[in-house]
């Protein structure tokens, strides 16, 4: 043990090694994702579930509530496990106002316009925008992303799945 008395501001001598305690932002996240999972697996549990052969509208719910549930008890527990202080006090930089913006006005998009739209050229614009979110994505490679991406959901979607959702949208004569 050091005989160097800690400086002000110091949380090396609480819990030991370093350690200032649980995370409080991992701790709330992981609050925040059990209270949600437990929400999705209760709502779901009072449908029919079936079972994994034969799945009912309960089913996806319950169980993607469980991971969730799971999850966020992982979380919880790791905040406990205590943080260095030089990296819970880190500089993270300035918060990407910008990129944020393209990403929630992607989804909006997508939300208000996937009806008229459909769901192809709603796609390709969410998946642009969302792609000029990336950090450093110039426009060319943007639209080669939402390009691919967007043939590609809809061949999963449309193509294999057999999902009938309109490509073309009653604004675009669909």
């Amino acid at each position: 043990m050091s005989s160097t008395p800690a400086a002000p501001g110091d949380h090396a001598g609480r819990l030991g090694g370093g350690r200032s305690g649980p995370s409080l932002p991992d701790l709330m996240a992981g609050a925040t994702f059990v209270v949600l999972g437990l929400a999705f697996a209760i709502g779901g549990a009072r449908y029919d579930v079936g079972s994994a052969l034969r799945m009912g509208s309960g089913y996806v719910p319950l169980m993607l509530g469980s991971i969730l549930t799971l999850l966020g008890l992982i979380i919880v527990a790791a905040s406990f496990r205590g943080v260095d202080p030089t990296v819970a006090n880190a500089d993270r930089g300035p918060i990407p106002w910008q990129r944020m913006g393209l990403i929630v006005g992607a989804i909006l998009f997508f939300g208000f316009t996937v009806g008229g739209l459909g769901l192809g050229p709603s796609l390709l614009v969410t998946t642009f925008l969302a792609a000029l979110a990336g950090h450093g994505t110039r426009p060319g490679r943007a639209a080669v992303i939402a390009i691919g991406l967007t043939a590609l959901c809809l061949g999963v979607f449309v193509g294999l799945l057999q999902l009938r959702l309109p490509i073309l949208g009653e604004w675009l004569g669909g």
